[in-house]
């Protein structure tokens, strides 16, 4: 879920050598696709400074939406939740409609409307057939700016919060992630969570959510996205009609902490559990870091392993070979969480509590031998991975509407996919050697798990495994 950009900054590294970067990509990849058929973004700027992008697709759908730069850490820890609170609001009915006329006009267009909360982005989206994008793009604004913040529905809508809270707390990797950023940014606005507190939710009302959409929703901080079968002047006409009325910046200062990493760990141990869920991590740069593409190719070499795949004991990865093989674990999953400013890079996993010794051991030698030595052909792999995982994303309008008001958001444009595959195949060994060694290798780590964790380390021992290979 996803970044903080500080509105239209245009960070430098992504523009350096974009040009070569294209060109290389042209020269390079063009038995993989036609380059030159790519589809580019454009990209436009209404007078109060909202944004409007649209890519066409194939088809006879379209995808528009709106992207919010905001989202819980944008939140005081007096109001953490009101973000994803806020979401559920705007779909209860607005001045002109009730919460069943706008849930039966979207039913007759054939279409579909959701929406989402992150860290750092909140997101509204609809797809609908191309003869609905007017209708469609009227729907959103209505729920964006004519919302109906009456305390009764916002009294009915906390008991359906609190249990969407309740069915996340049942999730133990759900909560083993809530509870990484918790420790690793202990004390700031990432390390709380997204729905927030139960006395939060019980205590919110309509001033508490009107203050955070005037302070938050504003023109500078929003980009209106549409993707497939869409012409981008008429998006801007209607994107001009229905938004042209946002307020271009907040009456009050808007919150927002600098991320502040701690290595520390938090240990929830349940010997009556039958696994033990951890999440080791490290602190690597944000979205807009120049190692941030080395990391997505580092993540696809550590790779991800569930014990019902078959065939993980053939595995060129040498911690998803030792994990079926030896039955270290149950499961293995690599992350590269990415904010603004900064980011977690590690490992997931799931095993019995007798493993977990050699598991952890495996788990930080893999993460620190990027610094020593580096699997030539392991790095192929991975960023032939990658770059599959990236084109796979212009496959259909909803997905390219996603990476396209993401990276505006993130980076300030919208980078295309020749561009992506030109950075991934740019990686090489020397790129990763750097990363890790700047990011990786004797650093101190966060930790979270929950369950049977009386045979793992503590961790003064584990912070060993960050620098030594035989610890």
């Amino acid at each position: 879920q996803v970044v903080e950009r500080h509105g239209t900054k245009s960070p430098t590294m992504m523009h350096r050598s974009s040009n070569a970067l294209w060109r290389k990509a042209t020269r390079s990849f063009s038995t993989i696709m036609n380059v030159e058929s790519l589809p580019k973004t454009s990209v436009s700027k209404l007078s109060n400074g909202m944004r409007v992008a649209s890519e066409p697709c194939a088809g006879e759908t379209v995808t528009v939406g709106v992207w919010v730069d905001t989202g819980s850490r944008y939140e005081t820890e007096e109001n953490n939740g009101v973000a994803h609170f806020l979401e559920h609001m705007f779909f209860k009915g607005t001045k002109t409609r009730t919460q069943s006329a706008l849930e039966m006009e979207i039913e007759n267009m054939g279409g579909h409307l959701n929406a989402y909360t992150s860290r750092e982005q909140t997101v509204f989206f609809a797809r609908v057939f191309k003869k609905d994008t007017g209708k469609a793009m009227e729907i959103l604004a209505d729920i964006l700016q004519n919302s109906n913040f009456d305390q009764d529905l916002i009294d009915r809508e906390k008991s359906t919060i609190l249990r969407e809270m309740q069915e996340v707390e049942s999730q133990v990797e759900e909560v083993v992630f809530d509870r990484l950023h918790e420790t690793a940014y202990r004390g700031t606005s990432l390390g709380r969570t997204i729905l927030g507190p139960t006395e939060n939710i019980n205590a919110m009302n309509q001033a508490m959510i009107k203050d955070y959409v005037e302070t938050n929703y504003t023109a500078g901080r929003m980009v209106v996205v549409g993707a497939g079968a869409i012409d981008h002047n008429e998006l801007v006409k209607l994107a001009d009609t229905h938004f042209g009325k946002v307020p271009t910046e907040s009456k009050k200062p808007v919150v927002f902490e600098k991320a502040v990493y701690t290595g520390s760990e938090i240990r929830m141990r349940y010997d009556d559990m039958p696994d033990a869920h951890i999440a080791y991590a490290l602190p690597i740069g944000g979205w807009t870091c120049p190692d941030t593409f080395p990391f997505l190719v580092m993540q696809h070499m550590i790779g991800n392993w569930d014990e019902q795949l078959p065939g993980g004991q053939y595995s060129r990865i040498p911690l998803i070979q030792k994990c079926a093989e030896l039955r270290m674990a149950k499961k293995v999953s690599s992350f590269c969480t990415q904010y603004s400013d900064t980011g977690l890079f590690g490992v997931y996993c799931v095993a019995e509590p007798q493993a977990l010794d050699d598991l952890m051991y495996n788990v930080q030698f893999a993460v620190t031998n990027f610094a020593y030595e580096v699997d030539e052909v392991l790095l192929e792999q991975a960023k032939k991975a990658l770059i599959i995982q990236h084109l796979s994303m212009a496959d259909g309008c909803t997905q390219v509407c996603e990476e396209v008001g993401r990276q505006i958001l993130s980076y300030g444009r919208r980078m295309h996919p020749a561009e992506i595959v030109a950075r991934i195949q740019a990686v090489d060994s020397a790129a990763i050697k750097a990363a890790a060694s700047k990011y990786l290798y004797d650093q101190c780590h966060a930790l979270a798990s929950i369950g049977p964790t009386h045979e793992m380390k503590d961790y003064i021992q584990m912070r060993e495994g960050t620098y030594r290979l035989d610890c």
